[in-house]
């Protein structure tokens, strides 16, 4: 890459140096801000559900992180799972393609029932309208369920629920959480595996607030059945 004797000569080599100086920084900002989501992400998660135990595992380097959370004396829930992928900020070079074909950080989360609660789910859907064209967000049964558009701050979401009384959970979910979805796209009840999913872009200092709401939501669904 270089030609004659004095490679510091070579104006090839100062552009060579520039470029390492500036993907070494790059990859020390990437790195922390990553790490910054993904601590402020799941030490919102843990406050709220204030788990027994909980475990944490790397699933991917700097952009994959999985969390399992024990509930502490929570007969409705046994168990939530969390699992988060982030954009390669810490590489430069990579970064500006994961813009484009990812577009932003991922969490989701897996809410388990309880024995005392199985069983008691009806399907209903609250998933953004632009979401619901990514691959993998594809509701398998949506033909099977009534559908309707509706208006939630500055975006547009799918409302898809198999009855009324599931819709009225669905709007109730809409209220606790408030005017603005945020950074909500995805709240789905799934009867067939006695699960909530939830997908949200976990955007700092919205995580809290988001799932806190769709958490106490979730258990006066869950409560009500045992009563």
């Amino acid at each position: 890459m270089f030609s004659g004797n004095n490679v510091a000569d070579q104006p090839e080599f100062y552009l060579f140096i520039a470029a390492t100086i500036l993907l070494s920084l790059g990859y020390m900002w990437g790195r922390r801000r990553n790490r910054r989501i993904t601590y402020s992400a799941f030490d919102a998660i843990s406050g709220i559900l204030k788990p027994k135990d909980q475990t944490f595992t790397t699933i991917g380097g700097l952009t994959g992180y999985h969390a399992n959370f024990i509930p502490h004396k929570n007969r409705s829930i046994k168990q939530v799972d969390a699992t988060m992928t982030l954009l390669p900020r810490q590489s430069w070079l990579w970064y500006p393609f994961s813009l484009f074909l990812r577009r932003f950080d991922r969490l989701f989360l897996s809410f388990h029932l309880g024995k005392k609660a199985t069983g008691s789910l009806r399907e209903g859907h609250l998933i953004e309208k632009k979401y619901s064209t990514f691959a993998g967000a594809r509701i398998e049964n949506a033909d099977s369920l009534h559908k309707e558009t509706i208006t939630w701050g500055k975006r547009t979401f799918f409302l898809y629920y198999k009855d009324d009384a599931v819709k009225r959970e669905m709007e109730r979910c809409q209220q606790m959480v408030g005017t603005d979805p945020g950074p909500l796209r995805h709240v789905a009840l799934v009867p067939s595996q006695n699960r909530l999913f939830v997908f949200l872009i976990p955007v700092l200092g919205t995580v809290e607030h988001v799932v806190g709401q769709v958490y106490r939501w979730f258990l006066k669904i869950a409560d009500s059945t045992q009563e």
